[in-house]
């Protein structure tokens, strides 16, 4: 069923080609790719918007409108619960809003549910915010600091997250063993960035956590996983 979405007012900056679909804001940063593969790995159909960080589209009066806390990604299904629209931002609480509307990357078993809900949370709690540090302090304006002592707390941190998941790892899959969810989707992408675009392998002495490297590779191998990661499409 088609929706009118004009009463969203971030519709009038990026309007919907497609109003029955689901409506992606976003950008290919790991937050942001969180929520394309999801799609991808789903099959859900949806409409991707880019949000330019390069113009401050996310400061625009539209995007608040949908995301008070000016971050990507956020979406607008269109066909909600009870059929009705909703707006959502958050990239963990659109995980498992998605993983609940499809039947999908979520164990049906309750106590497996809420496994996987504390490794999302390990991810959204720790390794997204320490990484996304180390980050500031290697790749841009933090590295330029003559004290190290900040960049070396979050490097430290880093690398006690990476050794927590690298012990788990151990002898499983993927994170909840051999079933795919929405905690490894969550939880690699900001693995891939830190070694990858922010380039701290060494510093988190990366070659320490096989684990970590094996589940990596695998989820990057994914047909989904390799689509999601440029979307939206890079410049």
């Amino acid at each position: 069923m088609t929706q009118d979405l004009s009463a969203f007012p971030i519709t009038k900056k990026w309007p919907a080609h497609h109003p029955d679909r689901l409506q992606l804001y976003s950008l290919p940063t790991p937050n942001g790719v969180k929520v394309s593969i999801m799609l991808e790995e789903t099959g859900l159909p949806y409409e991707v918007h880019k949000v330019s960080f390069d113009t401050n589209d996310q400061m625009s009066p539209e995007f608040l409108s949908l995301n008070p806390n000016n971050k990507i990604p956020a979406i607008l299904d269109p066909n909600g619960p009870g059929g009705k629209p909703l707006a959502l931002f958050e990239s963990g609480a659109i995980l498992v809003y998605l993983a609940d509307k499809t039947g999908q990357l979520m164990p049906k078993d309750p106590a497996r549910r809420y496994e996987t809900l504390q490794w999302l949370m390990f991810q959204m709690g720790g390794i997204g915010p320490f990484f996304g540090q180390v980050g500031f302090f290697v790749k841009f304006a933090g590295k330029d600091f003559e004290d190290k002592r900040p960049r070396d707390r979050y490097v430290n941190e880093s690398k006690r997250l990476l050794g927590v998941l690298d012990r788990h790892l151990a002898g499983r899959q993927w994170i909840m063993g051999d079933e795919y969810t929405i905690a490894d989707i969550a939880t690699f992408p900001w693995i891939r960035n830190l070694v990858g675009f922010y380039g701290a392998g060494d510093l988190v002495e990366w070659g320490k956590f096989p684990q970590v490297q094996r589940v990596l590779e695998a989820f990057v191998a994914r047909p989904a996983v390799q689509r999601g990661l440029d979307i939206p499409p890079r410049s």
